[in-house]
């Protein structure tokens, strides 16, 4: 069996109003409850994100790998959502998409002020 991530934490000053949020983003399911004190994402068959309550955090980057498809409907909701979104992970709102690494990649920041990246193309790994 090969190692895949199962699950991880996501530290959230509300753990209920941003697991929603994400789960509208990416347009996945998720719940008010799960084991622990959690409000998980079921981002696929293979990963939930668990949204723990916290105080002060500090800021983490979560990136997802999508379809062509997948990717233009997560900007719709982006969009239909009012959310912000930019072509770098760091830089000014600009609502560009960046093309540099082969695919699309956008980034957002909500919820909770972590760095959120969708990719069509993995420039982390060419496999």
């Amino acid at each position: 069996m090969s190692i895949e991530l199962d699950h991880t934490l996501v530290a959230a000053a509300d753990r209920r109003a941003s697991a929603e949020l994400l789960a509208k983003i990416l347009d996945v399911p998720w719940s008010e409850t799960g084991v622990g004190p959690f409000c998980p994402v079921f981002v696929n068959d293979g990963l939930t994100l668990d949204f723990d309550q916290a105080g002060a955090f500090p800021i983490q980057h979560f990136c997802f790998r999508m379809s062509d498809a997948e990717f233009d409907a997560l900007v719709t909701r982006l969009q239909s959502l009012g959310i912000d979104y930019r072509s770098t992970p760091h830089g000014p709102v600009d609502r560009q998409i960046n093309t540099h690494h082969g695919g699309r990649i956008v980034y957002w920041s909500k919820p909770d002020g972590h760095v959120w990246e969708a990719l069509t193309v993995s420039y982390a790994r060419r496999t």
